[in-house]
Formats: structure tokens, sequence, C-alpha cells
């Protein structure tokens, strides 16, 4: 009886259809309760709502901080013989797969339906250290292992034959296989990840055992709805050195790691361009707008987040990260924020060349201290599968009438 009332309770207090008596006749009359819909709502963002919070002073200069951030992002890009080496490589790998999409030839392992380059190289965001393009083959037959062997293999000895002077190695993955090469006299390293996937009509046949993993092949057709989503609506410059200076922070702070390659592009996307006169930000400006918006909880639940513009519905790109993870990042990024504001945006930023995670311990800046905050989540409170809480959790009771007779007196 109490495992029942205590149910029930709980129903009425989060909007549900309350119990219903032997009779049929429903509760909601008795409690009094009418159910509440569920609102997504908008952290506060300053940029959007100076109109309705005049500035008393001038806006502070900028000028250091935006100096900072162009010569961070000045390190992060990589330089031209590693752009050279990667281009020349990825070219080669793009030629030798529209070949046998076209013209396959004797090679009947599978059959190739398209390829397309993805990535950060392709969106122009590639940073320093990382010199890794991606392609996208979709494959017209099933995207078996022994297939994807064989196409590998294939690869790299129509590579082999065309830069004999140059060493290729051949490397099988979870998600393809990788083509590297180390280019002399310098040894520049370059690497094309060649990421498998297959055409819709083929998901339903796929087999864990014998086939590529299904969240992998999906998210090879996201990468290139993605891609073609960057190509079309990201031409600011702004954005990119955005895009950059966030996944350098993301390598070194620990807290932001929960954020995704997409999540970033999008972020950066709408930090500098979403503004109420339609007039892209500057870089600085940006900046300090992507650590307030995830400090105000942008990326918590019952926030609108950022709508995933590639997928169909209202899919929020935030609702992919655990309850700990956005937790993680609201926190890290109200550290961060405390930082900048008090002149802290050379240690964000890697210029002091400690390279040490600024939020990880308690530190002083212009005789400010900066003490990293506790974790507000508590697993034991909430579940996000099923939004109830845990069975064994002491909630308070409420008298339900469990006869007929006793709801009808009570009305």
């Amino acid at each position: 009886m109490r495992g029942n009332f205590r149910r029930n309770s709980r129903m009425l207090r989060r909007g549900g259809a309350g119990p219903i008596l032997m009779g049929g006749r429903p509760m909601h009359h008795m409690s009094g309760f009418k159910p509440r819909p569920h609102i997504l709502r908008m952290p506060f963002d300053m940029f959007v709502s100076e109109s309705f919070y005049p500035r008393l002073k001038p806006q502070p200069d900028d000028k250091d901080l935006t100096q900072a951030l162009l010569k961070r992002h000045a390190e992060l890009v990589p330089p031209a013989n590693e752009q050279t080496s990667i281009q020349c490589l990825l070219l080669k790998v793009q030629g030798i797969l529209e070949g046998l999409t076209v013209a396959p030839g004797s090679f009947e392992a599978c059959q190739l339906e398209e390829v397309r380059i993805v990535g950060s190289f392709k969106k122009g965001t590639m940073v320093c250290g990382h010199n890794v393009a991606d392609l996208v083959v979709i494959l017209k037959t099933l995207p078996t292992h022994e297939a994807i062997r064989s196409l590998g293999a294939k690869i790299l000895e129509e590579v082999q034959k065309q830069q004999a002077q140059i060493n290729h190695e051949l490397e099988i993955t979870d998600r393809g296989f990788n083509i590297l090469s180390v280019t002399p006299p310098e040894n520049t390293k370059a690497v094309v990840r060649v990421l498998i996937t297959t055409i819709g009509r083929n998901f339903r046949l796929i087999s864990s055992s014998m086939h590529l993993d299904m969240k992998y092949l999906q998210s090879h057709l996201a990468a290139v709805r993605h891609s073609r989503w960057f190509e079309e609506n990201v031409n600011h410059t702004s954005v990119k050195v955005l895009i950059r200076l966030l996944r350098d922070m993301r390598t070194r702070i620990k807290g932001l790691e929960p954020l995704s390659p997409w999540m970033i592009d999008l972020l950066a996307h709408f930090s500098v361009l979403n503004t109420p006169n339609r007039q892209a930000l500057s870089v600085n400006l940006a900046f300090r707008r992507v650590i307030q918006l995830l400090s105000a909880g942008f990326f918590l639940p019952g926030s609108c987040g950022i709508l995933d513009p590639c997928e169909v519905g209202a899919i929020r790109v935030h609702m992919v990260m655990t309850m700990e993870q956005e937790d993680l990042l609201c926190r890290t990024a109200q550290n961060l924020l405390r930082i900048l504001s008090h002149g802290g945006y050379n240690a964000i930023l890697c210029l002091d060349q400690k390279n040490v995670d600024p939020t990880a311990e308690l530190s002083v800046w212009n005789g400010i201290v900066v003490t990293p905050q506790d974790s507000v989540y508590d697993s034991t409170l909430y579940d996000r599968k099923t939004g109830e809480e845990p069975e064994d959790e002491e909630v308070e009771e409420v008298e339900t009438p469990t006869t007929e007779k006793e709801a009808d007196s009570a009305i």
C-alpha cells in the first residue's frame, strides 16, 4: 500500500494523469492540480537584452584581450608546410576513391556511391599539430570489415605508386581506415581518415558482428550534413577564429571536454552572428559571450540551447550530454567567467606558457580569489531517462482515498 501511495503522490506532483480510482474517476478535481506544460527557456544573454538594460558607463576597452586572442589564434594556425603536406595526400586519396566510384575496374570488394571531404580541414578550422583530414566514403554495398580492409589496401597500393619516395602506411580503425604519410626532408606527418558509411536502405541489414557499428555509420552521414551546412552558412572570419580558440581550450580545460566539435561550431556561429541587429560581433565580444552563455546555463536541462539545423525535429545539440557533463560544463564556464572578468585571459588562452587548467584549483587574479565551483547535480535525486526519483526515496506523502466511497465523501 505504501509503495502505491508513494507512486500516486509522485504522479500528482509531476503533473501526470494522477491515480485512477476503481470506478474510473480521475483525481484532478480532488487535488486541485493542473498539469503544467514543459517550457524551455533562454538563459540571460546581455547581447540580446542590452536594449532593456542600458549601460551606465561606456563599454570597457578590450584592446588587450583582442590582441591576446589574435596572438593565440596565430599560434594555432598550421604552418604552410603542414597544410601543403596534408592537402597533397588528401587530393591523392580523394582522386583514387573517385576513380573507383566511376570506374572500379577489377576491384570488386565493394561499390562506392559518393566521396565527400568533411571535418576541420574542409571547414578551414584545423589546429596546428592535428594534421588530419577527413573523408566520408558512402558505399552502395554493405560495409563489411573485409571490404573495408580490401579498400584500404587498394588505396595504399595506388598512393604508393604515385609517391614512391614517400613512406605511406595503412591503419584499420573502428570507423574505417587511415592513410599515413611522412614527407622528407622535414618529416612532416599527415593523416587522411577515411570514414565509411552506406546508403540509407542498407541500414536495416546491418549486423554488428559483420559490419561497422551502426553509431559510426550514422555519425559519418551526419558529418556530411554538418560539412554542407557549415559551407553554406559560415563565411565570417570571426566564427572560424573562435572555433579554433574553443577547440584549443577544450584540449587543456577538462570541464570543456563534453563539448563536441559540432557543438563548438554551432556555439561559435550563434555567438558571432545571432544578434538583434544582425551585425556580427567582433572576436573579443563573441569570446566573452560564449563563456557568459555557458555560465548562464545555455547547455543545461530546461534551456532552449541550440537546435540542430541538420536533424529532423526539435533536436537540441546539448541533449547528447549526460547531466553530470552539463553540470561540469556550466560550473567550468562560471569559473572561466570569473577569471576572465579579473584579467586572467592569458591563463585561459595558455599565453602564460604554463599549459595548466586555470579552473582546476584556487587562484588569485588582481587580488581577487577565485575558488572552483562545486558540483550541483546529484544523481540520486533525478533520473534523466525516466524523469522520476528512485523508488526508495522518502517523499512527502499525502493521503489518497483508496475507494470510490471515500472519494465521494471527500468531495
